[in-house]
């Protein structure tokens, strides 16, 4: 299994004690993570979101983690899928509000349309057109709205849009204008902020219980459980240690140690990347420094060489 949880968040103190894997919702990463590893739970993720139905989907094959430019930052989606219209969909989600999404989005967009086109071609009649789904656990626009929908429009001609076909939804789990929308929707979000059965109604969509027998079995997995305990272990010690030391320097030999593990467990550079969801080539850089020092992998020799590379 894949591990993709993001190690350097940073949670709110009081949100940082440790859960067990039972109480999770979907609005956690982990458990978002593990749960959209199942390609029929992001079809159903998706339907729901969109208010639409789909045929079929496929992974966007190389575009999960899409790098850019040598020293330039790149992208981790947290799952990007094909539809047979050959759309292109990428669904995020976002717990807490750290930084500026909308902009998070502008960036996602133009290094995901990057890879589709080659070298040389010309026109942009190949790029698909695409759907940016954000699911807030809070109203980013403070309008009650449980769906935003974003398009380019024309200002001085109403009802004129650009026809870029690229459209941003984001999704606030805390929406309260009920009456204008599906209740498909509104079930499903406040499903995503409380993923319990009995946050499920008799009559809820079929899709929804779907989805809740999907997490209620991963819920139940032992391997799951040990999977979510490492994570969390991982995040202890980065945090704790971090904190104690009270400098970047103690946080950046956490980070080293974590990655030295990797290593003894004979993961790649490439593999290892993914999983922190940094620069491949950065990663890469550290690996072979930490590769001198192997196999005890002394982290304070790492550190010391790292500093003066």
């Amino acid at each position: 299994m894949t591990e993709t949880k993001q190690l350097y968040e940073q949670m709110p103190e009081e949100e940082s004690a440790y859960k067990p894997l039972k109480e999770l919702n979907l609005l956690d990463d982990f458990l978002f993570d593990v749960t959209t590893m199942d390609l029929d739970a992001c079809k159903i993720i998706i339907e729901l979101s969109l208010g639409m139905t789909l045929k079929s989907i496929k992974w966007k094959e190389g575009q999960k983690v899409v790098h850019n430019l040598p020293g330039k930052r790149g992208i981790r989606m947290d799952f990007c899928v094909e539809d047979g219209e050959g759309n292109f969909i990428d669904v995020e989600m976002q717990k807490r509000n750290e930084g500026n999404i909308p902009k998070r989005t502008r960036f996602y967009q133009a290094l995901a349309d990057a890879p589709i086109l080659k070298s040389g071609e010309k026109g942009f009649d190949n790029l698909p057109p695409s759907y940016m789904v954000i699911i807030c656990g809070f109203d980013l626009y403070h309008r009650g709205k449980y769906r935003y929908t974003f398009e380019h429009r024309c200002k001085e001609v109403p009802g004129l849009c650009l026809g870029d076909e690229c459209r941003k939804i984001i999704l606030n789990t805390k929406g309260r204008n009920d009456e204008e929308v599906d209740r498909t929707l509104v079930d499903f979000l406040h499903y995503v902020e409380n993923s319990r059965e009995e946050e499920l109604s008799e009559d809820c969509d079929i899709r929804l219980k779907h989805l809740h027998n999907k997490i209620a079995q991963i819920k139940l997995s032992d391997e799951m459980e040990a999977a979510y305990m490492r994570t969390e272990e991982w995040e202890r010690l980065i945090e704790e240690k971090g904190q104690k030391r009270g400098e970047k320097a103690g946080q950046e030999k956490e980070r080293i140690r974590i990655i030295c593990t990797n290593l003894q467990k004979g993961r790649s550079a490439e593999d290892i990347a993914d999983f922190l969801g940094e620069d491949a080539e950065e990663i890469g850089k550290l690996c072979h420094i930490a590769g001198e020092f192997a196999p005890e992998y002394d982290v304070e020799k790492i550190y010391s060489r790292l500093k003066n590379t």
